[in-house]
């Protein structure tokens, strides 16, 4: 049945439209179950109906007939979200007789939900006349058929070619669902921008003249670094020095001579340079693609900018600017940075990129902007182009043709949003105390020099993890010392007498280079962080020693290992460590300071070490992405089991206490560089846990410190008291979400309104 299986399921993704995949469906299902009747009924968007879509049997025509989800054997299957087997259904208690579709004549009855991460979106019957219970294999075939059907009906629906009676298109107000990049909220008509090139539309092409295709690449090339110098120059009046960094990384990367050779190699094979511009942004992309750093991972959007890009110049010269009469909502497929610059910012509301993530390029330069941007829309803006929409980029949320009282509640929204945004900057050089005068120490996250805004940075204590990997990530080979030396010199210039912490690599299966590709079926536990440096000491001491070396004349610089296990791993490692400073000594003149050494908290097995690494570092900083991605066995990168990603976990909860019980008990200082630390929530559970020293990305520095400063921590250690004893994730959330409305803050979680 496998074949019949899957052709059904190829026939139904194949149709012109939902109709014809449903009568597909249930035509082709009837045949190959050998059944007399096969129906298939889809829910309404408020969930409280089911509507006839298709049958072959029953005497009713499609969309004729609707019933309530408290009704019938099909309601019944539906709320139950189980399969239904019955060999007399006419007996079974939830049966409803209804006139007009005939089924009095049909006695067994199979149906199955049709469910899609949770979400029941349906449910698909089989009918026959004989009085029979349908077989395992039947029952089985059906529930596979719909699992496999879910996909393609919630594609169908996120497209609105999911139009039924009970859904009017044209007048209702619409919802859609993103992720929010830029928070703010935006009200104004949608624009749709599909002027610019989709890289991967490029099909596979060959030049007669190759000499002729490098001379175009080498064109694009040059018009695409005068774009982007052309971008940097526009904003570098509303943008800080680092920030604007983002433009000289496009510039190195269109400079970086591993790239252009990949592109000549291609060219010169006979690919035209269009194609030969894909297959190599792919495979550069795909690099970036594969890493477990969410941070890192999304590095692969703004190689796929680079390449849209050059895409544009090699068949336009000019620069694209879009000319509008009025104030929009941008709506594009993947939002660059270079978009942004193309639209002039009085005219730009909000952004709405239908795809892309949160930490790209785009969304990072939003955020420096104020612009509202949300990503990974699933909608069809063709049919809503210059429609008046409202951008919730708190929450993620999109409104389409909104009533007057939700525009005027999100007006309301804007006014208190503004006042807000001037009450979190005030005091932002200041430190960071609890209203009962105990103070919280903030540090950044950094990487690429974007995210370390010297305009924020007066706010901060000093940057407690940088990540050392983007030198290695962006070159052809290993960085020299001298390189490594440069980078990390200027990092620690760039906050004077403030603590610096930085990881020690951390690239693997998860991360790997372009020079050295690893190949695992299990990255995220496999050959990565400090197992691949202490496999390398070669490598591993350069770095060390480039450390070591731009730390004298400094002496802000702490040395933080990454992904360790177990106490053989930081004893070797603390090894190599006195011998890199050893070296170092013995090549310089005069005696300088060792810097701290610390490591991170997020491989489970560290949670019942930790009285045994006293004496082997001098503080520890827990990493809460992988911590919980480990506690809870979830890749949170894998969409169908993001959803059991939950940073708010009773269990995250009870480990995070541990850690921090056990910290004061030897008086070994910990902060928390996880994204727990910068969001709104997390940063108050963190206090009330007992945790005085958080580490976050620049954009959630001036919110944290504000919240905390609202509060007292005795009052909040009562909460979180009272909170370690809930269940589950939604009790903690709910909890705290009545804490955050009692103390007039709700305006910073707007996204569980």
């Amino acid at each position: 049945m496998l074949t019949q299986l899957r052709d059904i399921v190829d026939h139904v993704a194949k149709a012109e439209s939902l109709d014809d995949a449903l009568a597909l469906l249930v035509k082709n299902t009837r045949h190959s179950m050998h059944t007399e009747c096969c129906s298939v009924y889809l829910m309404s968007n408020d969930n409280l109906r089911l509507e006839l879509m298709a049958t072959e049997g029953l005497k009713a025509k499609p969309k004729t007939v609707s019933l309530g989800i408290d009704e019938g054997l099909v309601g019944l299957v539906a709320r139950s979200c189980e399969p239904l087997n019955l060999a007399n259904a006419s007996v079974h208690p939830s049966y409803k007789y209804i006139p007009s579709i005939a089924e009095y004549k049909f006695n067994s009855f199979l149906a199955t939900p049709i469910i899609y991460r949770r979400q029941n979106l349906g449910v698909l019957v089989v009918q026959q006349k004989e009085k029979r219970q349908f077989t395992e294999v039947e029952e089985s075939f059906l529930v596979t058929l719909s699992a496999q059907l879910a996909v393609i009906l919630a594609h169908a629906k996120a497209h609105e070619s999911w139009s039924t009676q009970l859904q009017p298109q044209s007048i209702e107000q619409k919802q859609f669902k993103g992720i929010s990049a830029s928070n703010g909220v935006a009200i104004a008509p949608l624009w749709f921008d599909d002027a610019q090139p989709r890289i991967e539309s490029i099909l596979p092409s060959s030049c007669l003249d190759t000499e002729q295709e490098q001379d175009r690449l080498g064109t694009a090339v040059e018009l695409a670094l005068k774009d982007f110098r052309r971008a940097k120059k526009r904003f570098e009046q509303e943008l800080n020095t680092e920030t604007l960094a983002i433009f000289d990384l496009f510039t190195h990367l269109l400079n970086d001579p591993m790239l252009k050779g990949d592109l000549k190699k291609q060219i010169n094979q006979g690919d035209s340079a269009e194609w030969a511009l894909r297959q190599v942004i792919e495979s550069y992309a795909g690099r970036f693609e594969k890493m477990s750093d969410s941070y890192l991972s999304e590095r692969a959007n703004d190689v796929r900018e680079l390449g849209q890009r050059l895409l544009y110049f090699l068949n336009y010269e000019g620069k694209l600017e879009l000319d509008l009469a009025h104030p929009v909502i941008l709506v594009t497929t993947q939002l660059t940075a270079s978009m942004l610059a193309s639209v002039p910012q009085d005219k730009l509301k909000a952004v709405i990129s239908l795809e892309g993530a949160a930490n790209s390029h785009a969304a990072i330069l939003s955020r420096a902007l104020g612009i509202p941007a949300i990503m990974g829309v699933e909608f069809n803006p063709t049919h809503y182009h210059q429609n008046l929409a409202i951008v919730d980029g708190y929450s993620g949320a999109l409104y389409i043709k909104p009533t007057e009282a939700l525009i005027q509640e999100y007006t309301e929204l804007q006014n208190e949003e503004l006042a807000l945004s001037e009450l979190i900057t005030q005091d932002l050089d200041k430190p960071t105390f609890t209203r009962d005068e105990h103070q919280m120490k903030i540090y950044l996250n950094a990487g690429l020099s974007a995210d370390t805004s010297i305009a924020v940075n007066q706010g901060v204590d000093g940057v407690g993890l940088y990540r050392t990997e983007i030198p290695f990530l962006l070159q052809q080979r290993f960085p020299s010392e001298e390189e490594q030396y440069l980078q990390y010199k200027t990092i620690l210039e760039t906050y004077p007498k403030k603590p610096v912490i930085m990881r020690t690599l951390d690239i693997g299966g998860d991360k790997p280079l372009p020079y050295l590709p690893i190949e695992e079926e299990n990255p995220f536990l496999g050959w990565r962080g400090i197992r691949f440096t202490l496999d390398h000491p070669d490598i591993f001491l350069l770095q060390l020693k480039a450390m070591v070396r731009a730390n004298i004349g400094n002496g802000n610089l702490s040395i933080m290992l990454p992904m360790i296990s177990g106490l053989p791993e930081l004893k070797q490692a603390r090894k190599l460590i006195n011998q890199a400073y050893e070296e170092v000594l013995g090549e310089s003149e005069g005696d300088f300071s060792q810097p701290r050494i610390g490591m991170m908290i997020e491989v489970p097995s560290m949670l019942y070490l930790l009285p045994r690494v006293v004496g082997l570092v001098d503080f520890i900083s827990v990493g809460t992405n992988d911590l919980t991605q480990y506690l809870l066995a979830v890749d949170r990168n894998n969409a169908r089991v993001s959803h059991v990603y939950e940073s708010y976990h009773p269990a995250v909860l009870l480990a995070l206490k541990q850690i921090i019980d056990t910290a004061n008990q030897y008086k070994l200082p910990v902060s928390v560089c996880g994204e727990l630390a910068g969001d709104p929530i997390g940063c108050l559970l963190l206090l009330g846990l007992g945790y005085q020293s958080l580490s976050m990305n620049t954009s959630n520095v001036a919110k944290v410190k504000y919240i905390i400063r609202q509060v007292s921590q005795q009052e909040v250690e009562q909460l979180v008291a009272t909170l370690l004893h809930h269940d589950d994730a939604e009790q903690i959330l709910t909890d705290m979400i009545g804490f955050f409305e009692e103390k007039d803050l709700s305006g910073f979680i707007r996204a569980g309104r």
